[in-house]
């Protein structure tokens, strides 16, 4: 007997959900019956015992739970115990998962309570029973829950959020209330927008003006929007929009729960409806404003010609058959007697311009002493607008390492400089731990709400207040992180640096991998990114259509090295290799209609840069039309144009 006993080892397997539950000596009682019950119902003296405390069973989501997986996974286990079966897992998918693994390690699988293990047949057909009936349970409780939200949420109640800026909570009134002096704040924002005509513009006039958000952030030009589209503020109270699970994708609009003339409202409903219709003529570029701003060439009195040093004068190139017209920037000499034949066009420059200065945003973000110059090479070249591009000149890229860096000097780094780029990050890095652990409280009082144990459940009230506290600290939290990077970046002596971060902030430049230089001119206004490029760059040199020189406003100049012609032809991708997918992805947009650059790039099995070189060339030769901005982009044939 003791030496069959010796062959088994057990893993005893306990939770609970709450430290509620902790300190009522649930973990010691079922530490202590499952130990009596491996020793004298299934002989067994070797045990270890985990413990997850205040974790929920919806997922595997649990350290101790996944320690004893793997080890279980090494072989060192012939049996796993637990008090009841959801114990383990309340969610069958998880549950089979892990049961398959069981069985494959030739684990027996015992819940104590329920009085069967799955060495017998009978034993495994009752566990699947018990399981399907526990994740149902799950089920109608979560849309039991979910059922009472939706109806506060059509009678008008707060179901617990962020309270927007311009209210402030009440106790009294279970509900937002207008807050006297941020209400002044919102009715500016409206009234600047409808003289300004740009979000990007009210963001800079509300920077400069010193006026401060709800947490102290940064005003952008997508904070701007986000409130102009906000019908809270004329007492419309909206519900169930987006998809749980924190994502931001939208919901059919026949299942959002809206309730108009809820709550008192800060601005009239007939300047929110003004405010609106300018902001969807902005987006399609219908405004006076917009039409203006077609001519304004960006580029204007900052090109020259690489050939005989001259001004390249700017122009209108031929309309496209969508009525865009870009810019054309032509030398000087050109009717003169030495006959320049130089010039340049938005489309080729201006991706080239915006991408490269975005880079160098993004590489001022987590550039350190420990680059190397080769780093920060990759990180500038990063990109299709580039493909050409061999490399930027050594003596320039050390003058950005030095000034992306601090050291202004010309010294080498000195431990002191070290120390000054490393004590904001520890602090940074300290504030993201503590939003880690304010998401994961915040997931499980979702848990415990929703799958709690009955003995345990919280009311709905106490979930409502708790989130919005938890919701808010994080909010703070991300305030706190965005502040600190900033001073982070003003320790850098470079002012077009500084004023291309605070440019830079809208989401267009600072998320995308590549910036749309198109959407980007239709969303900011030429004239706005004008005034950005003057603010920044002294001055461009160009020959045979390409950059050969940046000088920026700090005196710091990058020069360009180009793969000969010869070499681009054989070794670029971009026109001979990826001709031949355009048929699938013209055949595939017919077939299917509007799809996402992701769709295509499946349906091709070609590289990210692949489809994107691809796509860009047929929208440039009108063969598809693309709609949509980021997630929501989508590429279209063009019936009109090749019918």
């Amino acid at each position: 007997m003791k030496g069959a006993m010796s062959l088994k080892k057990a893993a005893l397997y306990v939770r609970v959900s709450t430290l509620h539950q902790i300190d009522k000596d649930s973990l010691p009682f079922q530490r202590q019956e499952l130990e009596n019950y491996a020793k004298y119902a299934l002989n067994i003296e070797e045990v270890v015992i985990f413990e997850d405390a205040g974790y929920s069973a919806k997922n595997t989501d649990r350290p101790k739970y996944q320690e004893m997986m793997k080890r279980i996974r090494s072989g060192e286990f012939t049996h796993l115990l637990v008090w009841k079966i959801d114990r383990i897992s309340r969610n069958l998918k998880d549950f089979s998962e892990m049961y398959e693994e069981l069985k494959d390690c030739k684990v027996t699988f015992v819940s104590k309570n329920e009085q069967f293990d799955t060495s017998t047949a009978m034993g495994e057909a009752m566990l699947k029973i018990i399981l399907v009936f526990a994740e149902l349970e799950r089920k109608l409780t979560a849309e039991r829950v979910f059922s009472i939200m939706l109806s506060r949420a059509e009678k008008g109640l707060w179901n617990g959020a962020t309270v927007p800026f311009g209210y402030v909570w009440s106790e009294e009134e279970k509900f937002p209330v207008i807050d006297p002096d941020e209400s002044k704040i919102i009715q500016y924002i409206y009234n600047s927008y409808e003289s300004l005509r740009s979000t990007l513009k009210v963001a800079y006039r509300l920077h400069e003006e010193k006026i401060a958000t709800k947490r102290n952030g940064q005003w952008t030009a997508k904070t701007v929007r986000d409130i102009l589209r906000n019908p809270f503020y004329i007492g419309t109270y909206r519900y169930n929009m987006r998809e749980s699970g924190g994502s931001r994708r939208l919901k059919n609009k026949e299942e959002w729960v809206v309730v108009e003339n809820n709550h008192p409202g800060i601005i009239e409903k007939e300047q929110f409806e003004r405010v609106n219709k300018l902001l969807s003529d902005n987006y399609r570029g219908l405004t006076d404003v917009q039409r203006a701003d077609i001519h304004k060439h960006i580029f204007s009195k900052m090109l020259y010609c690489g050939k005989c040093n001259s001004l390249l004068t700017a122009g209108l190139d031929a309309a496209r058959k969508d009525g865009y017209r870009p810019s054309r920037y032509t030398c000087v000499t050109s009717g003169g007697a030495k006959r320049c034949s130089n010039y340049v066009s938005d489309i080729i420059i201006g991706p080239f311009i915006f991408n490269y200065v975005s880079n160098l945003i993004r590489l001022q973000e987590r550039i350190t002493p420990k680059h190397s110059l080769r780093d920060m090479e990759r990180a500038l070249l990063r990109g299709n607008s580039f493909i050409d591009v061999v490399g930027v000149d050594n003596e320039s890229l050390k003058e950005t390492h030095f000034a992306l860096t601090g050291n202004m000097s010309g010294q080498e780094y000195s431990l002191n400089t070290k120390d000054e780029i490393e004590i904001p990050n520890i602090e940074i890095e300290r504030l993201q731990r503590e939003k880690t652990k304010f998401v994961r409280a915040l997931k499980r009082l979702e848990d415990l709400y929703y799958f709690g144990e009955e003995e345990d459940a919280i009311s709905q009230k106490e979930y409502i207040f708790k989130k919005r506290d938890l919701q808010e600290r994080l909010e703070e939290l991300d305030d706190e992180i965005n502040i600190l990077k900033q001073k982070n970046d003003d320790k850098t002596s470079d002012v077009f640096i500084d004023y291309a971060q605070h440019f830079l902030i809208t989401k267009e430049m600072q998320q995308a991998r590549q910036v749309d230089y198109r959407e980007l001119s239709k969303i900011v206004g030429r004239e706005a990114l004008s005034d950005f490029m003057q603010t920044i760059i002294d001055n461009i040199v160009v020959i045979d259509k390409r950059v050969q020189s940046i000088t920026f406003k700090n005196g710091i100049t990058h020069t360009f090295a180009y793969k000969s012609l010869l070499q681009s032809k054989s070794s670029a991708p971009t026109k001979k290799q990826y001709k031949n997918y355009e048929g699938p992805v013209i055949e595939y947009l017919k077939e299917n209609g509007p799809a996402s650059r992701s769709d295509l790039q499946k349906a091709t099995n070609i590289t990210r840069d692949g489809i994107f070189t691809l796509l860009s060339e047929l929208i440039e030769r009108e063969i598809i039309v693309k709609t949509g901005q980021s997630t929501a982009t989508r590429y279209h044939y063009n019936d009109k144009q090749n019918n």
